[in-house]
């Protein structure tokens, strides 16, 4: 029996750096075709629904390396099904979830019981990482890293206390895991003495403006240079998630083609969207590990981005409820929802001339799928997955709460204005969510590795 072919047509595609009017044509979950112009009588006959996409761009489904579901656990923030619903309506097809939930994903077990429930309630694709603790790397080395997307170690610790610190297990860590190793990198030792620092000076009521020189460029580097040293003497697939600052920017390799890196590095929307300016007026709202640093690093990053020292783009997705943001730069959490629109956020930032659309692209969609070696995923090819991303350009639009599909209900972007919207999002060839409506019944599949 053969399946459903459902035709896209009059759409701007961009894909793998060319940018063309073209069709899409979906066979079940997987590409069938892409053409440039009208598809022919025959290709559109051979199909059984027709969309007609209006000029919207099609791209590949955004692939985002970091997000914090907070599932099993911490539910009260969110969950698997509302942050992948989050996910897809920003046309974030794919995501890797993070181990620092209750009880964190730290044994086989746990990893698998996760895998089982986003089965049944996840909108997006899914993979998990298994974290690393200072006593299980016994058990790491046991992981099917063609099934998981990696080890996570958190060098500095943040949201959940998973810190990685002890020497022999830092080395067995580096030396001995056959998988890509993503570490949360600040140093300890550093943002204890800059703690201990301005309470002494200041008191324990400490703004919110104090969070980016308590946890500072310095505890970054410093972090960061020893984790690229120590991978690059053992041949570590290590990759550096959320860089933050200029000074770290260097210790990162542009002239190497990102399929053929051994230490790779991500950085978030938020840190190439707000600056320390932006405290004044948001708060705790952008309260997160490592710190949102100066316009200066802020350029330097976006600049990285560009020349291939950064490789990828993610969100760090990290929702906490309203009320346990509240409270001085000690108390308040940290981390924010962002998955909804770090694609828009992207996007209006090419508006702005600062990346182009093929460079959004490339970094959201293509660069996630080769840096993990995701099976058939990431790029618009056939014989590949239907993850689709539908987006309609020159629709101006202003964030409000009632837009928030995360569960806690808030986002720094709400008063943002947009210019791009996210209308259609396709996981493996089905709509899962258009123009605001959510089709409940579809579920992402797991990702695998090659």
């Amino acid at each position: 029996m053969s399946s459903h072919r459902t035709l896209l047509h009059n759409a701007t595609i961009i894909n793998e750096g060319k940018r063309f009017k073209g069709y899409i044509v979906i066979d079940g979950e997987m590409i069938a075709e892409i053409g440039q112009g009208e598809p022919s009588e025959p290709v559109a006959a051979s199909c059984d629904t027709t969309t007609d996409l209006g000029g919207c761009l099609a791209i590949p489904g955004v692939i985002d390396d970091q997000v914090h579901f907070r599932d099993p656990g911490l539910t009260h923030k969110g969950d698997i099904s509302t942050e992948s619903r989050a996910a897809v309506a920003g046309g974030v097809t794919s995501y890797m979830d993070m181990p620092n939930v209750v009880p964190p994903t730290t044994t086989i077990e746990a990893l698998e019981a996760k895998y089982d429930h986003a089965a049944k309630v996840s909108s997006a694709n899914y993979s998990f990482f298994v974290g690393a603790t200072n006593d299980n790397i016994d058990t790491l080395l046991k992981v099917d890293y063609s099934k998981t997307c990696g080890v996570k170690a958190f060098l500095g610790s943040s949201t959940g206390n998973m810190l990685v610190n002890d020497s022999t297990a830092l080395h067995r860590l580096f030396s001995e895991i056959p998988a890509l190793i993503a570490v949360h990198s600040e140093d300890e030792a550093t943002i204890a003495a800059n703690r201990r620092k301005f309470t002494a000076l200041h008191g324990d009521d400490l703004p919110v403006q104090y969070h980016p020189l308590i946890r500072s460029a310095e505890a970054c580097y410093v972090s960061t240079a020893r984790a690229v040293e120590r991978a690059a003497k053992y041949g570590t697939r290590l990759h550096v998630l959320h860089l933050s600052t200029a000074r770290e920017v260097p210790l990162f390799d542009h002239s190497t083609p990102l399929a053929e890196k051994r230490i790779t590095a991500e950085v978030c929307v938020h840190h190439l969207w707000f600056s320390n300016k932006d405290y004044t007026r948001l708060g705790n709202m952008i309260k997160c590990n490592p710190a949102i640093k100066t316009p200066a690093d802020r350029e330097v990053l976006r600049k990285a981005l560009k020349s291939g020292a950064i490789d990828i783009v993610a969100t760090d997705h990290a929702p906490h409820t309203w009320e346990e943001k509240q409270g001085n730069c000690l108390k308040a959490a940290s981390g924010m929802p962002l998955v909804q629109f770090s694609l828009v956020a992207m996007l209006e930032m090419a508006d702005m001339g600062i990346f182009s659309l093929e460079q959004v692209v490339d970094k959201m969609c293509h660069a996630p799928a080769r840096l993990y070696r995701i099976d058939r995923r990431g790029f618009l090819r056939p014989g590949y997955h239907a993850d689709i991303a539908v987006v309609k350009p020159d629709d101006e639009y202003t964030v409000t709460k009632g837009d928030i599909v995360s569960r806690c209900g808030w986002s720094p972007f709400i008063g943002t204005t947009f210019h791009n919207r996210v209308v259609k999002t396709y996981v493996n060839g089905a709509i899962v969510y258009d123009n605001g409506t959510f089709d409940e019944t579809v579920k992402g599949r797991r990702l695998y590795f090659n």
